[in-house]
């Protein structure tokens, strides 16, 4: 994976090349700037060496959550890896992982960043694969609710790309309720949830639905996780979603240009330009304001 990012170095090695495999750097995270760049190999060795003093010195479950989640977030921008970097990184934890018990729990959630990092370089049929198995697994198992929670997320999302969206609602309404019923409805997973819940609901066009979902759970989340929180606004992008591929009146239209021309600059501030939430904002901004064009000119001009 060569990365094309002249001038810049590792802020893991302070290397260009890495320099052992001679591969180039990457970033895949909101960093901006001179910020973020990296190689996937020191990205994979540091949250390695990491889990490993976690586990060997026994530090306890909040360390083992915080250096956990190198495997997939950038320690620096607290973004989740999106792409290629993200699907590297799966391998990665994968193969660091593999060799242990079905049980053990750094093995569990290696399959599940594996499972997310092949959704997300766009392989969803390999992706299915892994977490149908996961999810399998995890029931076998008998592990807490919680895990099976996020699993059945992961699981429900996957669905979707591959055009199983009925089996994916239900999924998805199983999993907000019983985050609701674990977490409460403040709770960042809950929140998770109920905005994919959302966004299943506008795919198969019951816009009603999840429109008034939207209106419960937004102003919740603005209070919990804040107006820049990424949940926060993923969810503004569904409401207006909603509002304007909903058979729009004029009004419902406008108002979904505001919030989008809003949300596109709040995202790009706090993600970057390059993150793929901005660029799909950017999307829906042109889409919408050229269906309020349409709208606002009268036939025949």
């Amino acid at each position: 994976m060569r990365g094309r990012h002249e001038g810049q170095t590792c802020y893991i090695c302070t290397q260009a090349l890495h320099w052992k495999t001679k591969e180039g750097l990457v970033r895949g995270c909101a960093c901006r700037g001179t910020a973020g760049f990296a190689h996937v190999s020191c990205l994979a060795e540091q949250a390695k060496i990491l889990m490993d003093e976690v586990e060997e010195n026994n530090l306890g479950d909040k360390a083992f959550n915080e250096r956990f989640a190198r495997w997939d977030t950038c320690s620096l921008c607290e973004q989740e890896y999106h792409g290629v970097v993200l699907c590297a990184l799966g391998w990665g934890c994968w193969k660091t992982y593999v060799g242990r018990a079905e049980t053990n729990v750094p093995r569990q959630l290696a399959m599940s960043v594996l499972g997310l990092g092949l959704y997300n370089a766009q392989h969803h049929e390999d992706a299915l694969i892994v977490q149908e198995a996961e999810f399998s697994m995890l029931r076998r198992l008998g592990v807490p609710a919680d895990a099976i929670l996020c699993a059945q997320n992961n699981l429900a999302t996957t669905y979707e790309q591959v055009g199983r969206r009925e089996e994916a609602l239900r999924m998805r309404r199983d999993t907000y309720s019983g985050r609701m019923k674990l977490n409460g409805e403040e709770d960042e997973t809950t929140l998770i949830a109920a905005n994919n819940y959302a966004d299943t609901l506008l795919k198969l066009d019951r816009f009603e639905e999840a429109k008034a979902l939207l209106r419960k759970i937004r102003p919740v989340a603005k209070r919990a996780l804040g107006e820049g929180h990424v949940i926060t606004l993923r969810m503004a992008l569904n409401y207006a979603r909603g509002l304007y591929e909903d058979g729009a009146t004029l009004d419902d239209l406008r108002e979904a240009v505001t919030l989008l021309e809003d949300l596109e600059r709040t995202t790009r501030r706090v993600l970057g330009a390059s993150h793929p939430l901005t660029r799909s904002i950017e999307c829906d901004v042109r889409d919408a304001r050229a269906a309020l064009r349409a709208r606002e000119t009268p036939s025949g001009k």
